[in-house]
């Protein structure tokens, strides 16, 4: 993760994020790089598509196992411009991808689910050292986009 611009990458993310808010959808956006090199995009697409799971970061693991021809996307990182779910999460896992960077997070009165962090649940799963997470990124701009 060293020499990877953090902010500007988030800003790609931050691009689908505002995308997603203009098509109808929750503002959260996220992409996938290998080697400093943006391979995948995905935004919400939830209330468009009427499918629960086309969350950002699940729309962007599909386009990258898509654009990779493999569904092992270790080494990768993933930017996203909210805290994933739970189920966003385990897909991530699954995947194997390496790296996490967050950009904002729920207040503590916002959470659907009160007890869950992404750490939390890696950490639960024992998968801790697997993944790093990183979180903060442009934390303010990516939660005015999120309405």
């Amino acid at each position: 993760m060293s020499g990877i611009d953090h902010e500007a990458m988030m800003r790609i993310a931050l691009e689908e994020a505002v995308r997603s808010v203009q098509e109808g959808n929750s503002g959260v956006g996220s992409i996938i790089v290998r080697d400093g090199e943006v391979i995948a995009r995905g935004r919400n697409l939830v209330e468009t598509e009427h499918d629960v799971t086309a969350h950002a970061e699940t729309v962007a693991l599909r386009e990258a196992g898509a654009a990779l021809g493999t569904v092992d996307l270790s080494g990768c990182t993933l930017y996203t411009t909210y805290e994933p779910c739970p189920m966003c999460c385990t897909a991530i896992l699954l995947a194997g991808i390496t790296d996490v960077v967050i950009g904002a997070r729920p207040a503590p009165e916002e959470r659907r689910w009160p007890a869950y962090t992404i750490e939390w649940l890696i950490d639960a799963l024992g998968m801790s050292p697997m993944m790093n997470v990183h979180s903060g990124v442009l934390a303010k701009e990516c939660a005015e986009v999120r309405p």
